[in-house]
């Protein structure tokens, strides 16, 4: 048996100072190596600025239309959508909308390349006709007169199609292998890649699963007699194969991706071709890794030496990724093949990092790092060989010649490029190392296909900071080129980017890890709390207890407690104090209970976890900022005027079950860094995490422990008694309009202040400009995350109608692969409605629908109180009459022309709470954000998971009244203002008077004339 090695592990986000201060000093050379990198280098990089290419490529194009100006990103996010928008009306906006933002017409190209003067001529044709500013109605000009919009619109088409045909070998792997010839002596190879982005659905995985088949068998039949590795390849994504590419799904991808990937390989082998795994997002490392093992493991590719992987130099762990890829090896007794890549994702990483609050990134996020790590990478699979065979993906002239210097010899690795781009640099390295083999990575499919790819392409190497963009710019001396990676790094500690700090949310941080672990180790994983303590996702209703003791009013409590200072209320209540303690301690105690009674997932649980702790330390430090000190206002000498907050009084939060943890410790948190007394009600179907998830009731403090009362047992009827109590100053609701209306309507005494949060009919608009894949990402995530049981979520969809059919198919089949049950379940998607109540009212809707709406996707619901997600496409939004608080889409299609319509529907729900908006065109996101009364709207992105201190939340309308939670007028409300005026005249003046001392002049002396009267003493 071979000693195969465990799976693979190791720190997912390692501080940045401590991988520099052991990269930096190994990546020292002696004089003589460094003097003859600079001469290599400083070759490659003069050959590709004297290259005189009449055709051009990315690097003419970025000179020209650089990504740091208005016309170089308008040409990006043209070059991403025009070429899928179907209609003509909405490509003619959509042409207006970028080539209005940028300067085409003035801009006079200094390329002789044909691909930059063309794409130039018809740009700037095109921004002719389209001056900046312009309205639809008003671009009918001279030009568009004499040309026709058509011609307008062509043109542009045509500058787009240019460029897609230069990244693209071919739209076919036939066309591709054709284009591909070797010239009279050239020797290059190429790895083929089917382009496309992640599968969404099963017919998107078989797809993509075909279509890898049908080009190995191509590929193999003319491939030739060469051996292994001057023979071509062909790259597959894992996520292309299947559709829940994803950690929790990790038990079903083994099952019915590793069988794909075999026979993929097994094909591969059998025309001895290079089958390289593309690297994927950091989230996806182990289980790619996992995958690749199990793969391996299989005796049927025994002697193949095919085989092999991409590894991205930014990501922190490749250096570890190598030792694991070189264990398998040993193991199998096999030889890989590595591709070694930057990395693609980067903006992606930074964001999701940024997200959850990791205490850091799984990327470098300075450039001198990834090429620092690279060298690092790159200096360890030369010392693999010949086990390990390096693939060296570079269009950097400098890293080029530290690893020809290093490798010593022009054998047993190769250098890779990506067709379309580094052909300058490859021709002249090929010229001065005959003997140097090089790939090209070779796209190969149709233009709607290419857009993600291209965007990616034009992102990575169009940055300032780009060697390729630096490379074309004749600005930038040589001399700045050579700059070593290690020398960029003064010191260890300036190996982060300062402007990419990620905030510092313990728990969050804490929380991803327990996820990370609970996800590898699920097979052997023992419940974490008592799950007779939660809730079975069995209907509960005859199991309910009633409340408990009578409500107690906290009067006293909130006067003790109001005398605290606010640094001392923060201190307990705050980033320090009980309330984040006890989330970070008990973390997985406090999952373990969301999950059964809540019947959240744990991912929603995470969630729920992690907003709580946000509360707790944002509120405390806004609470210290605003309830810290007195504000002094002018006034005459002899008088002060202070203004404070103070706390209202005894305040009642009755909180929903939907957020069991975070609305409830948010609500009290609030209020008590205000000064005020709580009695807080926990929502009835979640009353159990009530248990631990009050911080002041184990708080050492006795003021804070007084200062919150709240009901472990709680009932409707008693909750809303202690609402009407005439004693109450203050009400936080977080439950449906009835109950708000209810409560205050049976109140006698003084008027409250009510500040409550509700939901809404929820609506997104997507129109022919959007990415389909990142609509059906969006609105799956939206609508039928935590069983579409969020304020936020989605509950109407407006497409329009010239992409409803592809967007719609794309929308069903990615929730078809949702997975419906067990909350506690690891690879759960959907669980369970919170009672049989609400199931009972779904179930009704749902019976509804199907006779007055179309149905698209039904999911099937175990046992129990479960509703699977469904889709209904609607006549009209008038259908839609009231909120449906569970996991069931609308779908209504529009025409572009009616896009006012879409919006008067969306207001006449008298709902504003959220709205979503899919468009590249910023005119027409622009009239929607002006035009609508939401309180938060979400573009091109999902409309869930609002981050406190990033997302204040909350509507308007029937969905709220506002401030926002989790944003800085959130406490205000929780506080009145109290001005006090002293008379400070008599008998200090006297005193001073008596000690020889001056007048003290007042704060702000007011303006007066000559004729106005001096106060007098």
């Amino acid at each position: 048996m071979p000693n195969i090695p465990p799976p693979f592990t190791a720190p997912y986000a390692p501080d940045d100072a401590e991988i520099a201060a052991r990269l930096v000093p190994a990546s020292h050379l002696s004089p003589p190596q460094e003097a003859r990198i600079h001469r290599t280098a400083t070759r490659l990089i003069e050959a590709i600025r004297k290259r005189d290419d009449r055709l051009g490529g990315v690097e003419d194009m970025l000179r020209e239309f650089a990504l740091s100006t208005k016309e170089g990103l308008a040409l990006m996010v043209l070059a991403e959508a025009l070429l899928r928008v179907p209609d003509a009306r909405t490509a003619d906006q959509f042409i207006e909308d970028k080539l209005g933002e940028g300067d085409f017409i003035h801009h006079e190209t200094k390329s002789t390349a044909f691909l930059v003067n063309a794409s130039a001529w018809a740009l700037g044709l095109s921004a002719r006709v389209i001056q900046p500013g312009e309205t639809p109605d008003g671009t009918i000009g001279r030009l568009v007169k004499r040309l026709g919009a058509p011609a307008v619109r062509t043109a542009t088409r045509q500058a787009m199609r240019l460029m897609g045909n230069h990244f693209v070998l071919g739209e076919t792997i036939e066309q591709a292998l054709e284009r591909g010839k070797p010239r009279s002596g050239q020797k290059t190879r190429y790895s083929f890649d089917m382009l496309g982005e992640g599968a969404r659905t099963a017919a998107d995985a078989r797809r993509y699963f075909d279509a890898y088949a049908s080009a190995i068998e191509t590929i193999g039949k003319a491939a030739g007699n060469h051996p292994l590795p001057d023979r071509p390849g062909i790259s597959v994504k894992l996520s292309a194969l299947h559709p829940r590419f994803e950690a929790i799904s990790r038990a079903r991808v083994m099952s019915e991706l590793v069988p794909q990937l075999l026979d993929l390989a097994q094909r591969a082998k059998a025309h001895d071709l290079n089958f390289t795994v593309d690297a994927e997002e950091a989230d996806r490392l182990e289980l790619s890794l996992d995958v690749i093992a199990a793969t391996l493991a299989d005796p049927s590719l025994n002697g193949w030496d095919g085989f092999g992987l991409a590894i991205q130099a930014y990501q922190k762990r490749a250096s570890a990724v190598i030792d694991y890829v070189d264990a398998l090896a040993r193991a199998h007794d096999r030889k890989l093949m590595v591709r070694l890549v930057k990395g693609a994702y980067w903006d992606t990483e930074i964001k999701r990092a940024q997200e959850r609050g990791l205490d850091g990134y799984p990327v470098f996020t300075r450039k001198a790092m990834t090429d620092l790590n690279y060298v690092a990478c790159a200096s360890k699979l030369l010392t693999l060989r010949p086990r390990i065979f390096p693939q060296f993906a570079t269009h950097n002239a400098l890293t080029v010649a530290t690893v020809l210097e290093m490798a010593q010899d022009s054998g047993s690795f190769e250098f890779q490029r990506l067709h379309g781009m580094g052909e300058a640099l490859y021709e002249q390295l090929a010229k001065d190392h005959p003997d140097i083999a090089y790939r090209t990575y070779a796209p190969v499919g149709s233009h709607r296909d290419l857009l993600a790819y291209l965007v990616r392409r034009l992102l990575e190497n169009g940055a300032n900071s780009s060697f390729v963009a630096q490379a074309a710019d004749y600005r930038v001396p040589v001399p700045a080129l050579l700059q070593r990676p290690a020398d960029a790094i003064v010191r260890p500690q300036a190996a982060a980017h300062p402007k990419d700090s990620a905030p510092r949310r313990s728990v969050r941080a804490g929380a991803a890890q327990f996820t990370r672990r609970r996800i590898r180790r699920a097979h052997r994983a023992r419940p974490t709390a008592d799950r007779r303590q939660g809730r079975d996702s069995r209907p509960q209703a005859h199991r309910r207890r009633n409340a408990g003791p009578g409500q107690r009013s906290g009067d006293r409590s909130a006067r003790r407690f109001r005398r605290l200072e606010p640094n001392a209320r923060g201190h307990t209540r705050g980033h320090t104090g009980a309330g984040r303690h006890l989330l970070e301690s008990r973390s997985a105690h406090f999952i373990a209970l969301l999950q059964p009674e809540g019947g959240k997932t744990l991912d929603d649980a995470l969630s729920d976890l992690r907003e709580a702790a946000d509360f707790c330390r944002y509120y405390a430090a806004q609470g210290r900022k605003l309830f810290a000190s007195e504000t002094a206002m002018p006034g005459p000498n002899g008088e002060s005027n202070a203004l404070t907050m103070r706390g209202r009084g005894a305040f009642v939060a009755i909180s929903p079950w939907n957020f069991p943890l975070a609305i409830f410790l948010g609500q009290v948190t609030a209020a008590l860094m205000a000064g005020n007394s709580v009695v807080a009600k926990p929502a009835e179907q979640t009353p159990r995490i009530a248990r631990g998830r009050s911080p002041a009731a184990r708080s050492r403090h006795p003021q804070e422990r007084a200062a919150s009362r709240h009901r472990r047992r709680p009932h409707r009827r008693r909750a809303d008694r202690a609402s009407r109590h005439r004693r109450r100053r203050l009400h936080r609701l977080d439950r449906g309009r009835p109950q708000h209306q209810r409560t205050l309507a049976a109140k006698d005494g003084p008027i409250v202040p009510l500040i409550a949060e509700t939901g809404g009919i929820n609506a997104m608009i997507a129109d022919a400009t959007a990415l389909p894949e990142q609509v059906a990402d969006d609105v799956v995530t939206s609508a039928f995350r935590s069983a579409g049981q969020r304020c936020s979520a989605l509950r109407l969809l407006f497409v329009q109608e010239d992409v409803a059919d592809r967007m719609i198919e794309m929308i069903a089949g990615a929730a078809r692969e949702l997975k419906i049950g067990d909350p506690t379940d690891v690879a759960t998607h959907v669980g369970p409605v919170i009672d049989a109540e609400a199931k009972q009212r779904l179930d009704a809707h749902i019976a509804r629908m199907k006779t007055e709406a179309r149905l698209h996707f039904a999911g099937t619901a175990p046992e129990g109180c479960f509703v699977a997600p469904h889709i209904f496409e609607l006549k009209d939004a008038g259908q839609l009459t009231e909120e449906v608080f569970g996991p069931i889409l609308h779908i209504v299609r529009y025409r572009p022309e009616n896009l006012e319509r879409v919006l008067q529907a969306i207001e006449r729900t008298g709902y504003g709470l959220t709205l979503g908006v899919h468009s590249r065109i910023d005119d027409t996101i622009e009239a929607i954000i002006d035009r609508v009364q939401v309180g938060n709207i979400y573009v091109n992105r999902n409309m869930i998971g609002a981050v406190v201190g990033v997302q204040p939340f909350g509507g308007n309308g029937l969905s709220g009244t506002g401030p926002k939670a989790g944003g800085p007028h959130y406490l205000a409300r929780f506080a009145t203002e109290q001005t006090v005026t002293i008379n400070t005249g008599g008998s200090r003046r006297q005193c001073r008077a008596a000690g020889g001392g001056g007048v003290r002049p007042a704060r702000s002396e007011p303006s007066r004339s000559n004729n106005d009267p001096v106060p007098s003493s």
